[in-house]
Order: structure tokens, then C-alpha cells, then sequence
């Protein structure tokens, strides 16, 4: 078997805070607590779940842009969580982010194209100034974007257009792996459809892998290959698109399906509605971390975390019930 592009093991990374006058009480906020899962080359895999699961922590844990509490980081069969600046410098060429807000994440002060320039500069991919012209307007027509718009700045353009440059942008370094955190929430469900349909195509065109962070289940539906469905710092379920959309195994996974719209006009499901609040993650529930609000809860939920076992096929569900019910 390959090895798959990119491979976490028991990641962990938890927040300090400080309590009391002094600040001298320390505790923790365990915002990842132990999440293992694999992206094959040219694949989709979307990390689900509700907002503070710990989702896009997980991401930035990928990306490098804070240290990790434990576990490891597999880039290619070589560790990056622990990796030296100049072994960093070739990761981070290899893996790209595309960032929620597409204001934000482009400075305000740059036109087109030194944003786009910029990580051709840094990692060298460009032979001569032509080089980098040429390839900077080739990412233009790559995102759908007019060549004359190269001199404007980012405010001249629309939420929808500015999130293809920043696309671009992650372009721009040849990744292997782009790690797509709340890429299309901030847009308008036109241009979502739009920025949703041209990230498959260069998927498809590249060979791209994309870790794909999102609350939004009907996009997820529509572009991923598997999905991993997060609940307070823990995956709960695994599987690939099909299994996990027509026969979700865990409660948390049925109650999330549940408030997705179906497409078809008048049709409708039956929402599961969970009792409770979600816990916090500075403080998290013993046992299984859901069993403060599954329906299906027993004494062994309260005392013992369950680990992610078969449930049949690819798909992997971390519960203690031996036959759970099939929607």
C-alpha cells in the first residue's frame, strides 16, 4: 500500500489558561484531545462538526502554526510536528491553507499581483522576472479572474472574487495539500456553489489533497470523499461520503444529519433534537464525551471512552453499543 500524503496520530494540543487573583491556578482548555486520520493523495477529506469541537484547531495543528501538545504529524512519511526551520521551510511550500475570511487573510495594502508573486519568490519557482510574470497571470486564468485585475487591491473586488485570489495565492507555492478552513462560509450560497465547483476541478486538474473544514454538510455532501465528524476534541465517526450520509452509525452523527435540508421541495426529515448544551472543553465529560446528551446512553458511557472500532467496510464509529440502529 502507499503511503498517504498526510497521516496524524493521536493528535493533542491543549490551551493553558490562568485562573484565580494571581493568575498562579492552571488549567486547560482541551480543545484537541486525541485525533488520528489519514488523507491519501488527490483526496477530500472534511472534518465536520459544531462550532468549538476543535475542528480548525486541528488544521492549524497541520499547518504548523502553533506547537502540539502530543501525537505526531506525518507529511509524506516524514514527521513534521517536530521538524527544523529549514525542514519547514520545504513543508510549507508543499501544504497551503485558504483561509474563512477572504478580507482578512490579503493585505489590504498589495495589489494582485505581489500577492500572488510573493510565495513564487519565496520558494524559487520562478527562473526570471518573465518567469514570474508568466506565472502569475497563468494563476489568474487558473481561478477565473481577469488578467487587467492583476494591479487592483483586495477591496476592489468581491467576497467571491477575493477568495479565488487567495486560492490563487495557495496555488501559487505547487502544494500537494491545501487544508481549506471555513473556505466557502463566508460567501453567498451562489458564489459558495461557484468556489466549491472550481476547488473540485483543480482538484481534479492538480491532484490536489484537501483537508476540507466545514459546518456546512451540503457542501460536504458534495465535494468530499470521506468525512470525519468531530465532537469536543474527539472524531466520533469516520467513513466514506456515501455510508456516512445514508446510514450514519453514531447519535451525534444522526442528530447532525438530521437539520441538513433535503433538496427535493416539500421533503423533510425528522430532527433530532439533543437535551443539553455541549460540555466545556476545559472540563469534559469522563467516559464518552457525547453521553451527556446521547439518547442511548448506559453506564458504561459514563465511565469508559470509547476508541474508534469497525462498523463494516471503511466506516469507523467510536461507541460502545454493539448494533447501533441504522437510519
Amino acid at each position: 500500500m502507499s503511503v498517504p500524503l498526510l497521516q496524524v496520530n493521536d493528535l493533542k494540543k491543549h490551551f493553558p489558561i490562568k485562573k484565580g487573583l494571581f493568575g498562579r491556578q492552571k488549567e486547560f482548555v482541551y480543545a484537541v484531545d486525541g485525533v488520528s486520520f489519514e488523507i491519501a493523495r488527490g483526496e477530500t477529506l472534511s472534518l465536520v462538526g459544531e462550532s468549538g469541537c476543535g475542528k480548525s484547531t486541528v488544521g492549524r495543528a497541520v499547518l504548523r502554526l502553533f506547537d502540539i501538545t502530543a501525537g505526531q504529524v506525518i507529511l509524506d512519511g516524514k514527521r513534521i510536528d517536530d521538524a527544523q526551520p529549514s525542514t519547514m521551510r520545504q513543508m510549507r511550500r508543499r501544504v497551503q491553507v485558504v483561509f474563512q475570511d477572504p478580507f482578512s487573510s490579503l493585505n489590504p495594502r498589495m495589489r494582485v499581483r505581489d500577492i500572488l508573486a510573493e510565495p513564487i519568490r519565496n520558494f524559487g519557482l520562478a527562473k526570471s522576472k518573465e518567469d514570474l510574470e508568466v506565472r502569475v497571470t497563468e494563476l489568474m486564468d487558473i481561478v477565473r479572474l481577469p488578467r487587467e485585475a492583476l494591479n487592483r487591491r483586495p477591496h476592489e473586488f468581491s467576497g467571491g472574487q477575493r477568495q479565488r485570489i487567495g486560492i490563487a495565492r495557495a496555488l501559487a507555492a505547487e502544494p500537494e495539500l491545501i487544508v481549506c478552513d471555513e473556505a466557502v462560509s463566508a460567501l453567498d450560497v451562489s458564489v459558495k456553489a461557484q468556489v466549491v465547483n472550481l476547488l473540485q476541478d483543480l482538484q481534479q486538474k492538480f491532484g490536489l489533497a484537501l483537508l476540507f473544514i466545514s459546518h456546512d454538510l451540503a457542501i460536504v455532501e458534495h465535494m468530499t470523499h470521506r468525512v470525519a465528524v468531530m465532537y469536543l476534541g474527539k472524531i466520533v465517526e469516520v467513513a466514506p461520503r456515501r455510508e456516512i450520509f445514508a446510514a450514519p452509525r453514531h447519535p451525534y452523527t444522526k442528530a447532525l444529519l438530521s437539520a441538513v435540508p433535503l433538496p427535493e421541495p416539500g421533503a423533510e426529515r425528522n430532527p433530532i433534537i439533543l437535551k443539553g448544551d455541549v460540555p466545556s472543553p476545559i472540563n469534559p465529560p469522563k467516559g464518552c464525551r457525547f453521553h451527556t446528551r446521547c439518547p442511548y446512553v448506559f453506564d458504561r458511557c459514563r465511565t469508559e471512552e470509547p476508541t474508534l472500532r469497525s462498523a463494516g467496510g471503511e466506516q469507523w464509529v467510536a461507541c460502545h453499543l454493539d448494533a447501533l440502529p441504522v437510519s
